[in-house]
């Protein structure tokens, strides 16, 4: 029998604005309000709300938390400053993605790990089996909840209720403050593309922020928003969804995040075979693509070049701001320079794509 779905704290506020709540990563969370079109342009154009509290979170601390996570994660933790975010992954001994992260420092010794929500059980034993003793982790995913607040009038909505000063706050940096009274860890960061902020509370105050925000924004125009317009926002930016894009049979470089991975650093999980792969060069890639023809490319169609199969279609959907059919997925390496013709195979029919550089659409985070 399988087990029953999880629900955020926000579950009762979702269900009475109406929202079309479906199964995601174990969880029931609401896919759509208004309609997923609308929600998109809300984002893009004014602000959005979004409860993303099944998102997991564990906390590590002690002598030994620095290194246990150089040695768990791909990136460099020990270049974290305190109030810095660091995106991140795990990986196993193959170089295969267990999943992708945020690492907070909180302090010295103190570090916060947000990870995916369909992974919190296989993330938590990961990481208190392969991390190094003297570490001391805590699971804190049940007593927090997570809202996020995208869009051009972001910061000015978040600035109204907090008591940070979250204008001067820089992209991946956080602060700690009350909004709206309730103790929260405001970190500027996002998974939209736009200007915006994640808010850490605890769970019991999730559902008054959510109505406070929605109360306080009703002049900036803020709206909720589900999991499809979540989806198609980071879509158009060529953010990965675990699951879709990566998983354990996806190496770092050739999905394009390489960038977190540094060998320098020393040892860690998965590092020998990623420079192994490194040396050798990649032999797919993933790469975005649009559609030449009229189609919608879907995840798990096909990617085929002058008529044979040449990769995989990992995300796929209508673009909302560039008007658009596109897409992300992997092929072979020796096609995936920006321009290489491609054909999706929709139903069993070629549609023409061709690469094109990513993102689809430009960020407008505040890279300060």
């Amino acid at each position: 029998m399988s087990e029953p779905l999880r629900r955020t704290p926000l579950y009762a506020a979702h269900v009475a604005a109406g929202a079309r709540m479906v199964p995601f990563g174990g969880w029931e969370m609401p896919v759509q309000y208004a309609g997923i079109l609308e929600e998109h342009r809300t984002v893009r154009r004014a602000v959005g709300l979004f409860d993303v509290s099944h998102m997991g979170e564990f906390e590590v601390t002690g002598a030994r938390a620095v290194a246990t996570l150089q040695t768990l994660t791909t990136n460099d933790v020990a270049a974290l400053e305190v109030g810095q975010v660091q995106y991140s992954l795990l990986c196993d001994p193959a170089g295969g993605i267990v999943d992708d992260l945020t690492v907070y420092r909180l302090g010295g010794d103190r570090f916060m790990l947000t990870v995916n929500a369909s992974n919190i059980d296989t993330d938590w034993r990961w990481v208190t089996e392969h991390g190094e003793s003297g570490a001391l982790w805590r699971n804190i995913s049940s007593e927090t909840a997570l809202l996020a607040v995208q869009g051009p009038r972001a910061e000015a909505l978040v600035a109204e209720l907090a008591d940070a000063d979250v204008k001067s706050l820089r992209y991946y940096h956080f602060a700690a403050g009350a909004v709206a009274g309730a103790r929260t860890l405001l970190s500027r960061t996002g998974y939209t593309g736009e200007d915006g902020f994640e808010l850490y509370v605890a769970a019991g105050e999730a559902e008054r922020l959510w109505r406070e925000f929605l109360d306080r924004g009703r002049a900036a125009g803020v709206a909720p928003v589900g999991l499809g317009a979540r989806d198609t926002l980071r879509l158009e930016m060529r953010d990965v969804l675990y699951g879709n894009d990566i998983d354990g049979t996806t190496n770092p470089l050739e999905a394009g995040l390489g960038w977190v991975v540094k060998p320098a650093k020393g040892d860690f999980i998965g590092r020998d075979a990623i420079e192994k792969v490194r040396a050798a060069g990649v032999r797919r890639k993933l790469v975005g693509f649009e559609m030449v023809d009229r189609a919608v490319p879907r995840h798990g169609y096909r990617i085929l070049a002058d008529g044979r199969p040449v990769g995989v279609v990992t995300s796929g959907s209508y673009g909302p701001s560039i008007d658009k059919y596109i897409g992300i997925g992997y092929v072979e390496t020796a096609l995936a320079g920006v321009g290489s013709e491609l054909a999706i195979e929709v139903r069993g029919v070629p549609q023409a794509a061709r690469v094109v550089k990513t993102p689809f659409h430009p960020s407008h985070v505040k890279q300060r």
